[in-house]
């Protein structure tokens, strides 16, 4: 049955009402992103830091908490607090740079996101604000003493939370109408004392006049009677109101160089002029005609022990005189239609429906607005200084066609706040079920021209758009695809055609750069398995020579198989495409041969003695080694796998008849992957690299607790190398690699990025869902040891239900009522205020299922949801 949010959804794609032009788009952390890199040696960290942040005007993007904004980002609400102690006004949060942490960047704060509808009708998010000083100094110093080899110094550490000294800030949005957002912020005194809270939600518009040599600058004035006008030639009129009796304290959104560069201002009111006001006491930094192009609303108060306060906004496109009248009626009834839309999409336990809850809120608060212009970053803006000469040759300078300004599904708004090629497909796979017309606009965005390099390949992400992302774009097409047909009864061919017309330029890029012996056995490089491998995979194997790599060959057999699914669906409605499925399946029988042993030729990457893949080292004299290094690498040609139903076979007579001819013409090739021809008894037929033995051979070491099988799903690399490490002696020297449980020990590729040991939810992912499309075909008659040496046997789909019960149970309570991702932490597991809120981490320990990495990549770790 259709619901407010399902029918709002409906007219946000239907009916042109624009339900999404306002959003949690606003970026958690700008500075230290190479958009606003502007130095000479690309060290982005350092250029802007989180202490010039405060006085530093943006060129590219805007940063906040807890903050919204339109879908151009022109004017953001965000939220500021003052303890009275602090001595930084908290605008943003604050994390280390990658020099700064022991294990890379990471955010030292906490706070979660609890609720969020597709069209942002209700938004919920909660901020612990500590009430003593902010421990900045601490956090520094002691995550500079730590090594690669201790833990990470984090703000629970700290003390800062004990006795309860901290204020719980939930911060929630409801739309009135698409322009109409009421905002409540609710600030509850956790401790045993009254204590003092500054509360500031502030307004400000995004400085694109100083930049784009604009003459018309946006205004922010007061109407008297807690009224604001914004005023903009892009968007009009708005309005916003404030409850209760605060301040209003004016400055504009411009640098302070006086203060960043000891050079004059143009204006007494600048960036940082509320901070200095509040924090200094510096009453002439704010402007005494109360306008300007930032704005904050001073609420200051004193929240009674154990007690609540609540200060109420609104932001509106209309004017009205009596802007609180049904306030609580709307948030109560958007509260309602939430939880409505949301039961349609349970299927678990209460638990459960909570965890999958919070995964769907966490993806859809990642979004964010992306504004960046290669050339006109490369070139310098006119009027300032102009960029040194070896910024023309640096980073992305071939990427010079690329521009963006459009809101994007992030990995993480303070770790990643900028999109990554194959994260954004895995977070398109979780957010289908709830907004599949978002995921699709999503994944066709990143093959427009805008995006797409004129050669074919698609921008992995910011630091460097030419790096090697796995090709998993098709699969993330076809199974949004599939999801929206589910939704809607009929599927969107339009999507599906012009997606795949794009990835055909992508496909031919892979063939063309990443087969450099022309032997369909890809390279590919970083492919985002982060320190897995005995070399560096972002450089060239040292001494020179190349890796045939067991992932980057099942990557592509996926990639053709994926294409060769699309291209069936289009083809039953649109015969035409029917020649490029027979495309597709040959050149998937070309690479199964490839990754196989074919006589003296080719050595392959199987190995039947060990009943595994490795990659082969080329050598350049002419030598090989294979890698005998039991990780995924070995596990991803399970992913090549697809089935389709008889009927398909029927209807396609032209691939079926070029396919048996094939049959005939290459039997070599044929008798190494799976039977397309037979029919199984669910009437299906099976695509696969795989044959039953060497699928049972794989599982066997994947299903091993002693090797791949953790309590918390599949290892990235075999525990077996925990006391035994892998030793590989390359020109004197050697090459070891490690099991290690937690965070890496070693700097290659990555700060806070390790493959090694950790268990990550995207390659979970795929192997459920690999051995589910194994089962369709299989059926319940074909059964595999689980776990080895247990002699019990189960279906695949048995299996694929154990792996996922795994995964979850990294974020449901265990008997001691604990969750395994809170490390054992007794005020994450055991405080009431903490135990329900769930973090999503980046990827998990391999042995106890502790978050790593990133606490807020609900992008892929939204996957959860799927379980």
């Amino acid at each position: 049955m259709a619901n407010a949010e399902q029918e709002r959804i409906d007219a946000q794609y239907q009916n042109g009402v624009n339900w999404l032009k306002w959003g949690p788009y606003v970026s958690e952390r700008q500075w230290g992103t190479i958009r606003e890199d502007y130095s000479n040696n690309g060290d982005a960290w350092a250029y802007t830091t989180h202490d010039t942040a405060r006085s530093k005007a943006f060129r590219w993007g805007e940063e906040g908490l807890a903050a919204i904004s339109d879908d151009q980002q022109l004017l953001c609400l965000g939220l500021a607090l003052w303890n009275g102690k602090d001595t930084i006004l908290k605008e943003r949060l604050f994390g280390l740079n990658n020099g700064e942490g022991n294990h890379g960047e990471d955010v030292k704060e906490v706070y979660y996101y609890l609720d969020n509808t597709p069209m942002h009708t209700y938004m919920q998010m909660l901020y612990k604000y500590p009430q003593s000083a902010f421990p900045y100094t601490q956090l520094l110093t002691e995550n500079a003493k730590r090594s690669r080899h201790d833990s990470e110094f984090e703000l629970m550490d700290t003390g800062i939370f004990d006795q309860d000294r901290y204020f719980d800030v939930f911060i929630s949005y409801a739309k009135n109408e698409a322009e109409d957002i009421l905002v409540e912020y609710t600030v509850i005194n956790r401790s045993n004392e009254d204590a003092e809270i500054h509360l500031l939600p502030q307004f400000w518009y995004r400085n694109n006049w100083s930049w784009e040599g604009r003459t018309a600058k946006p205004t922010i004035s007061y109407l008297g009677e807690n009224q604001l006008l914004f005023r903009s030639e892009e968007q009009g009129k708005m309005y916003a109101y404030a409850d209760g009796d605060p301040d209003f304290l004016f400055t504009n959104n411009e640098t302070n160089n006086e203060r960043l560069y000891q050079s004059a201002n143009a204006s007494p009111y600048v960036k940082d002029g509320i901070h200095n006001y509040i924090v200094n006491g510096q009453k002439d930094q704010v402007n005494p005609a109360k306008s300007g192009t930032k704005v904050a609303i001073h609420y200051h108060q004193m929240v009674p022990a154990k007690q609540s306060l609540s200060f109420k906004l609104r932001l509106s496109n209309k004017l009205t005189d009596k802007p609180f009248e049904g306030f609580d009626k709307v948030f109560e009834l958007r509260k309602n239609e939430a939880n409505d839309f949301y039961s349609g999409k349970y299927k678990g336990s209460v638990e459960e429906n909570q965890l999958q809850r919070q995964a769907w809120a966490g993806l859809l608060w990642n979004k964010q607005y992306y504004n960046y212009d290669v050339n006109v970053w490369l070139k310098g803006d006119a009027g300032l200084p102009k960029p040194s000469a070896k910024r023309a040759c640096g980073r992305n300078f071939h990427w010079s066609h690329f521009t963006a300004a459009d809101v994007i599904l992030m990995p993480d708004k303070w770790e990643y706040p900028w999109f990554a090629a194959w994260d954004l497909a895995f977070h398109c796979i979780a957010l289908a079920p709830i907004d599949p017309d978002f995921a699709k606009q999503q994944l066709s965005l990143l093959v427009s021209n805008n995006y797409l390099h004129p050669n074919g390949q698609l921008p992995a992400y910011e630091w460097d758009f030419t790096d090697t992302n796995p090709p998993v774009h098709a699969m993330a097409t076809y199974k949004v695809y599939l999801t929206d047909k589910k939704n809607k009864g009929q599927g969107d061919l339009e999507f599906l055609e012009e997606v795949f017309q794009k990835l055909l330029l992508n496909f031919t890029w892979w063939v063309n750069q990443k087969d450099s012996e022309g032997n369909n056995v890809f390279e590919g490089g970083f492919l985002g398995l982060d320190n897995i491998g005995v070399f560096n995979r972002s450089e060239p194997v040292p001494g020179g020579g190349f890796l045939e790599q067991a992932d980057g060959t099942s990557w592509m057999a996926m990639y053709a198989l994926n294409m060769l699914q699309i291209s069936i669906e289009l083809a039953l409605h649109k015969p035409v495409y029917e020649d490029m499925a027979i495309k597709f399946s040959e050149h998937f029988l070309f690479i199964a041969g490839s990754i196989d042993n074919m006589g003296d030729y080719h050595t392959g990457l199987w190995d039947e003695q060990d009943g595994f893949y490795y990659d082969l080292l080329r050598k350049p004299d002419g030598g090989w080694d294979r890698l005998r290094l039991r990780t995924l690498v070995g596990l991803i040609p399970m992913f090549a796998v697809i089935v389709f139903s008889d009927q398909d076979w029927k209807d396609l007579p032209k691939l079926k008849t070029r396919l048996e001819s094939f049959m005939l013409q290459r039997p070599d090739l044929v008798q190494l992957v799976s039977h397309w021809a037979d029919k199984s008894g669910n009437d299906k037929h099976l695509f696969s690299l795989l044959r039953g033995h060497r699928m049972k051979m794989l599982l066997r070491r994947m299903l091993d607790t002693t090797e791949f099988l953790s309590d918390f799903g599949i290892r990235s690399i075999s525990k077996k190398y925990e006391t035994e490490p892998y030793n590989y002696w390359l020109n004197g020297k050697d090459y070891s690699v490690k099991y290690i449980p937690a965070e890496s020990d070693t700097g290659m590729f990555g700060g806070n990025s390790n493959w090694r040991g950790p268990i990550w939810f995207p390659i979970n992912y795929l192997l459920i869902d690999a051995l589910k499309h194994f089962h369709e075909y299989y059926t319940d008659d074909f059964r595999v040891e689980y776990p080895t040496g247990s002699n019990t046997y189960f279906s695949l789909a048995e299996i694929a239900g154990f792996l996922g019960k795994r995964l979850k149970n990294i974020f449901l309570k265990n008997e001691k009522g604990e969750r395994p991702v809170f490390g054992g932490s007794a005020k994450f597991n055991h405080d009431e205020h903490f135990r329900d809120y769930i973090l999503f981490y980046e990827y998990f320990n391999g042995d106890n299922g502790k978050g790593l990495g990133a606490s807020h990549q609900t992008g892929w770790t939204a996957l959860v949801a799927l379980l």
